[in-house]
């Protein structure tokens, strides 16, 4: 899977959270200051040419909809951090956030509550 510039990501961000819109639908979800609606429009373009997203044209007005989840995004990105950073191993990521007081041990003993319960 590529990955998203920061800019590429704010726009996934914004149309993830609306699930599908045209032009002026994503640039009113995303948080100020907006970015000019021609830059949205040029980096929508990249994010086709990405396969991240899809296009249904109504005259001349486009819609546009992702075509990966957040879920899918977002676990590729992690398993490429981990993969990239703590040679694959999920056990350093999350000791490395503990040390770094990024993740308490409280919050440490309820995700392993939860794996235990399912």
């Amino acid at each position: 899977m590529k990955t998203l510039t920061k800019a590429e990501e704010q726009i996934m961000q914004s149309l993830w959270k609306i699930k599908k819109g045209f032009l002026k639908d994503i640039l009113e979800a995303m948080p100020d200051p907006k970015p000019h609606s021609n830059t949205v429009a040029t980096l929508l373009k990249i994010l086709i040419d990405k396969d991240f997203v899809t296009t249904e044209t109504f005259g001349r007005m486009h819609q546009y909809e992702p075509m990966i989840s957040r879920e899918a995004y977002s676990k590729n990105t992690l398993s490429s951090v981990v993969k990239g950073y703590f040679g694959g191993s999920f056990s350093k990521a999350v000791s490395f956030l503990v040390e770094e007081n990024k993740l308490s041990v409280e919050e440490l003993e309820l995700l392993l509550q939860q794996l235990k319960n399912k």
